[in-house]
Order: C-alpha cells, then sequence, then structure tokens
C-alpha cells in the first residue's frame, strides 16, 4: 500500500485529498516506480480546477523522478533499480508510488541529481518543442516571452541566449526582472507599470519580434498579436489568466499575415523518438552548463495545496518540486 494525493471533484486546493492504495503490480508495457521527487506545473493546476476535465476520480501531477520497483510483461528497457524521469501519461505524480506508461519513462544521467530533474524535466521538454521545433529560433531573431521568470520561462531565457537571440521578458516585480536578466533575457517589461505592447515596439524600432510565446492567455494574447512582426508568429501555450477571446483569422491578416498556433507538449513528444531526441537535448544542455537549474522551491508531497496556491499567485520564481 501507498498513499497519494487524489481528486474526486474539481475545484480550489482544498479539493485534493489523501488516499491510500495500492497501486498494484504493473500490466504490460508499464513501471512501478517509487518517486524521489516530483514536478509541479501549471497544468495541475488546470487539472485540478477542472479547466482541462479529467476523468473522476483522479490522480494529479504529469512529471516525476524515482526509482523503478517493478516492469511489467514485454518492458525490456528499463529493470528494477533504475533512476527515470518521465512527463505526461496518465496524471498520478502526487504519490509515494505509482504506475506509468514505460513509454513515457527516460533513463535519467547519473550526472542529473533528482530534485534537479523533476525542476527541468518537463519544463526543459516544453522550451525545447517550443523554441526548436514549433518556431526554430535562430541567432539574431527577437523573442518575446510573457512570465519570463517562471519555471519554463527562466530555462528558455537560456536556451535562447545561447542561440543568440535577443529575448524579452515580461514580469510582474521587479524582483521577478532581476531573475529574468539573470537568466538570459536582454530586456525585461513589468506588465503592472508598462505598456508591455508599447515597450516591445520601441525596443524592437517599431518592427516587433518574429515570435511571441504566450502561456498567460486572456490578458496577453491580443496584444501579444500587437508585438509581432509582418509574417511572424504567435505560440499560445497556456492560459494562467484564463482562456483566451476568439480570434478572427481576419485579425491575422490585418496585422501583417501573421501566423498563430495553439501548441501542447503532448503532441510533440507523443512518438518515443521525439521524446528521447527531446530528453537528449534537455540531457546535454544541462550537461554542458547551457542549462541551470536554480534551486526549487519546495513544498512535502502533503503540504501540496500550499504549493498550488503559491504557484497560482505568482509569488514563486522558478521551479516548484514536491518531496515525497
Amino acid at each position: 500500500m501507498t498513499q497519494a494525493i487524489r481528486l474526486t471533484n474539481t475545484g480550489g486546493p482544498d479539493v485534493m485529498k489523501w488516499e491510500t492504495f495500492d497501486p498494484g503490480r504493473p500490466g504490460s508495457g508499464e513501471l512501478r516506480i517509487k518517486h524521489t521527487a516530483v514536478g509541479l506545473n501549471f497544468i495541475d493546476i488546470y487539472h485540478r480546477e477542472g479547466a482541462y476535465p479529467l476523468p473522476l476520480p483522479t490522480g494529479l501531477g504529469v512529471e516525476g523522478v524515482g526509482i523503478v520497483v517493478d516492469v511489467g510483461v514485454g518492458v525490456t528497457d528499463f529493470k528494477p533499480g533504475d533512476r527515470i524521469a518521465y512527463a505526461g501519461g496518465p496524471p498520478g505524480a502526487y504519490a509515494f508510488e505509482r504506475l506509468i506508461p514505460a513509454g513515457r519513462a527516460v533513463l535519467l544521467p547519473e550526472y542529473i541529481e533528482d530534485e534537479v530533474a523533476a525542476s527541468v524535466f518537463f519544463k526543459g521538454l516544453t522550451v525545447e518543442y517550443l523554441i526548436r521545433r514549433c518556431y526554430p529560433v535562430e541567432k539574431g531573431d527577437t523573442v518575446l516571452w510573457h512570465a519570463a521568470a517562471g519555471g519554463v520561462g527562466t530555462l528558455a531565457g537560456q536556451w535562447l541566449s545561447d542561440i543568440g537571440a535577443t529575448v524579452i521578458g515580461t514580469v510582474g516585480s521587479d524582483a521577478k526582472a532581476s531573475h529574468a536578466l539573470q537568466n538570459g533575457y536582454t530586456h525585461t517589461v513589468n506588465y503592472k507599470s508598462e505598456d508591455f505592447v508599447a515597450r516591445v515596439r520601441e525596443l524592437t524600432d517599431g518592427v516587433g519580434v518574429a515570435v511571441a510565446y504566450d502561456s498567460v492567455g486572456k490578458d496577453t494574447i491580443m496584444g501579444s498579436l500587437d508585438c509581432v512582426r509582418t509574417r511572424g508568429t504567435l505560440v499560445s501555450f497556456g492560459t494562467t489568466s484564463g482562456p483566451t477571446p476568439p480570434i478572427d483569422l481576419a485579425t491575422l491578416g490585418g496585422k501583417g499575415s501573421l501566423y498563430l498556433t495553439r501548441a501542447s507538449v503532448a503532441h510533440y513528444t507523443a512518438k518515443r523518438p521525439e521524446l528521447e531526441n527531446a530528453a537528449d537535448a534537455v540531457f546535454s544542455m544541462l550537461k554542458a552548463g547551457k542549462l541551470r537549474a536554480a534551486e526549487p522551491t519546495r513544498f512535502a508531497l502533503k503540504d501540496v495545496a500550499d504549493a498550488h496556491r503559491e504557484l497560482q499567485s505568482g509569488k514563486t520564481s522558478g521551479s516548484v518540486i514536491l518531496v515525497p
């Protein structure tokens, strides 16, 4: 028997409840793992609130690091004792032990510590597909990234800086501006005290950015369109401020024949070779010191409700992890 956070109805942080359960033996193609660290991501909040509906009851959490305890029939790439990281697949990471599809796991290199992996893996996969495959950023491109001091934004600034891009990041405080500038951003814009559209236009001499990455949604999406240069791209990949409003396709033409995509890491890592290649890229960047995992904000797994409140309030910078 083990313990896990379970959800029987959606709502605020207090709907998450401890339960004792038996994950059972792994089925065909599955691993049973014992977590050493769990990553907290905004998608967990979307699941908890019901914005991204899940069949209830359900577990929560889509990212974890741990030790393989047992393997199911047909699993040949993993064995008991292996250290693994995973992202995606059925929610259920908020648990001491769980079953996961072996196809979502990758072996964790010995040079990467468990808490570093929990801080970086899912967020690193997200940055990788956004800047290398969704819109391939090139040296000399000017990029706008919202929520620059968050866990994904921090890694994005580092990676984009290594590519040689000029990176403009929006933040909500002077402290977060300082954090962003220390992590690869060329310029920051405090959206609470500045008009980010006007400031981006000023910084780009009126031209606009090659690509804008928007995980905020309702509060920023239309402004993001106004920041993009002619024939540039807007990548929407989150809605932390609420769902985006409908956008008439004619608007994209009127603003300069813009490209718009609503992207998901699930679609860019669904095939095993894509997941492995993306993981290798993240691990290589970490090994080279080009991605640097800042000290994460830690919460005990049993205090996950407090962790959700902190993340949702925007008080955190960098990554938040849960420790079983």
